[in-house]
């Protein structure tokens, strides 16, 4: 089968197609053949060996969500999948191919009205945005500032929030185009990267969610208002910078918090359960799903080249 992996780490030029044995399902898992495959941040970090300290090595093959057909079931795993349309989450790796393997915990079929490449784009960005917020301990009538909101996971905090009741839905985001076009998915007010720019939007934010943090991530404590949370989904920007944590302490009578949020944490059956809810939703046209642009897999390199850019709006989705 055709795959690609990552033969040098550092720019999207170390991506490369190769041809690898299609993977058996072993116990407890199901074999995909795929119609479309997510591109994710954490993909391009991975691949640029940001995260290598962490396991990943060159000849790693990213990607970590598919939709497509089940065609094999492994040992424990009831025949009735095969034939049948899914999501899959496949782990850290293994998604950039033709065929994914994936743990059947892991599976959820597609309902009727919901398109492979729409389930990608939806599959695991909504579910980091339902429980980010939840992570916050967000409420309705609480403002909320979604930092590096064009992106998938950006996206989907917007709506959901929106959906939730926020007094107000602020955005940072690179121009007024996606400003605009954040404002038509429950955006109320759009600021620049910066966190400034809209004369009318809060001075300050009950919830912060951020999918950058990088070295701007300090002054956002600022935007916090006294028990303010801010919640970092994702590192798009890099690492913080290490003594991040003495703009809140000189903060200290404002009683903030911070912390990190992981959907791996989430036990996989309640992940599950929001994500049907969520596919239903989109199936039914209340939650929209943003795909920026669906090229070959042979393109990922392309792919990642956009990602890299920050020209991204949405999704990139994949194509065997």
């Amino acid at each position: 089968m055709k795959a690609v992996a990552i033969q040098a780490f550092g720019g999207p030029e170390g991506l490369a197609l190769i041809d690898l044995p299609a993977p058996d399902p072993g116990p407890g898992q199901l074999l995909v053949v795929a119609e479309a495959i997510g591109v994710s941040g954490a993909d391009t970090l991975i691949r640029s060996g940001a995260l290598a300290g962490y396991g990943f090595k060159e000849g790693h093959v990213p990607g970590s969500e598919v939709a497509g057909t089940v065609t094999a079931v492994g040992d424990g795993v009831d025949a009735s999948w095969v034939g049948r349309r899914v999501w899959a989450f496949t782990g850290t790796g293994g998604g950039y191919a033709e065929q994914a393997v994936a743990a059947a915990g892991e599976i959820l079929p597609l309902p009727a009205g919901l398109s492979a490449v729409d389930a990608v784009t939806l599959g695991s960005s909504a579910v980091v945005a339902h429980f980010g917020l939840a992570h916050a301990r967000f409420a309705p009538g609480e403002s909320v500032l979604v930092r590096g909101a064009a992106g998938s996971i950006g996206i989907m905090t917007v709506q959901l929030a929106a959906r939730g009741g926020a007094g107000a839905v602020a955005v940072t985001t690179s121009s007024a185009e996606r400003g605009q076009r954040l404002r038509k998915l429950g955006a109320t007010h759009v600021l620049d990267r910066s966190g400034e720019g809209a004369e009318d939007a809060p001075s300050g934010f009950d919830v912060i969610i951020d999918v950058v943090a990088g070295a701007d991530m300090p002054a956002f404590f600022g935007r916090l208002n006294p028990n303010g949370r801010l919640v970092a989904v994702g590192a798009v920007g890099g690492q913080p910078p290490a003594d991040f944590g003495t703009r809140m302490m000189a903060a200290f009578q404002k009683s903030m918090s911070f912390a990190t949020f992981s959907a791996a944490t989430v036990p996989a059956s309640d992940r599950r359960a929001v994500r049907a809810g969520q596919f239903a939703a989109a199936s039914r046209g209340e939650l929209r799903t943003v795909v920026h642009d669906v090229l070959p897999l042979e393109q990922a390199a392309l792919a990642h080249r956009k990602m890299d850019s920050g020209e991204v709006f949405g999704r990139i989705v994949l194509t065997p």
